[in-house]
């Protein structure tokens, strides 16, 4: 059995799930597109292919390998798109938590079958219907759990707003003894603007140090409350080009191990002054979905 383990969002890292791009289908239509930053690459010929995506992932999973990290993949499903399993599901403490996501996603749940049969099912939770949650908005933190969400009437009509206020009420329920900060996200059908999920504009490396991206908050105050928690010189602060390119979305594998993408050069040249090892690897066309690297990964155990 495995003995989840997620307390934060870099410590040593034992298991974890890695997305696949795998038969993920061919090129969606304009009208299937679940995030502007997929429409902008539909409409202009630049969608990333399968061929491509499969290499860059595969150039993640030998990163893991280097490091001893046990790699669960899931059941392939012909032409589905499963790279993003953040997005399906995330572990807090013990407990794995089912995202309620879009409804048309179900079946990349179902395909982490074979992790779930060595998962204890008393800490397995199904969040009621009305419970919208995904993984890229919730953040253990120590004492915390951070989670971005979006509570504007117009919710139900943003395909951007992915997690709501009935969720927080939920986290807090659950795990009484952390604290459940939130933090509202601007949302845009303009890519540049968008902040899909609060890894998009905001991730802790290390033990003390933060990425952050002051515009992807709609309430200046939230963003205060991260620079004061963390302090001003210990935060990485993204311009909305470096947004838009997904560099908050990095993944740590240690505290001292943090997996970049390769053109990340300002980010990268930061980590490593910071006394951080920096893995690099190609992940350009996999970002053109706004997902990166945290988002293709749902770890399930750390030290």
């Amino acid at each position: 059995m495995l003995q989840l383990n997620i307390n934060d969002e870099t410590s040593r890292l034992r298991a974890v799930v890695l997305g696949t791009a795998v038969s993920c289908g061919p090129t969606p239509k304009p009208e299937e597109a679940y995030d502007p930053k997929s429409l902008e690459h539909i409409l202009a010929g630049t969608y990333p292919v399968e061929v491509d995506m499969v290499k860059e992932m595969e150039a993640f999973a030998a990163v893991f390998e280097k490091y001893g990290v046990q790699v669960f993949r899931p059941t392939v499903l012909q032409d589905t798109n499963q790279i993003f399993s953040r997005d399906i599901a995330f572990v807090i403490g013990d407990t794995f938590i089912k995202a309620n996501i879009l409804p048309d996603r179900e079946d990349e749940f179902l395909a982490l079958g074979p992790v779930l049969k060595l998962i204890d099912p008393a800490k397995v939770v199904y969040p009621p219907e009305e419970v919208h949650v995904e993984g890229g908005d919730v953040m253990p933190w120590n004492d915390y759990i951070f989670v971005g969400i979006y509570t504007g009437e117009n919710y139900s009509n943003i395909i951007t707003a992915r997690t709501n206020k009935e969720a927080v009420a939920f986290l807090a329920e659950l795990f009484p003894m952390k604290t459940v900060k939130t933090f509202e996200l601007r949302k845009s059908i303009n890519a540049r603007e968008n902040a899909l999920h609060l890894d998009c504009c905001f991730q802790p490396v290390g033990r003390d140090k933060a990425i952050l991206h002051k515009n992807g908050f709609l309430n200046e105050s939230e963003y205060k409350w991260l620079v004061d928690y963390f302090g001003a010189e210990n935060i990485f602060e993204i311009t909305s080009d470096e947004m838009y390119n997904m560099y908050s979305n990095v993944f740590s594998i240690s505290p001292k191990v943090v997996v970049s993408e390769k053109n990340f050069t300002r980010l990268n040249k930061w980590l490593r002054e910071n006394g951080f090892i920096v893995e690099e690897i190609p992940y350009a066309e996999i970002s053109k979905q706004e997902g990166l690297l945290r988002c293709s990964t749902l770890p399930l155990v750390r030290e």
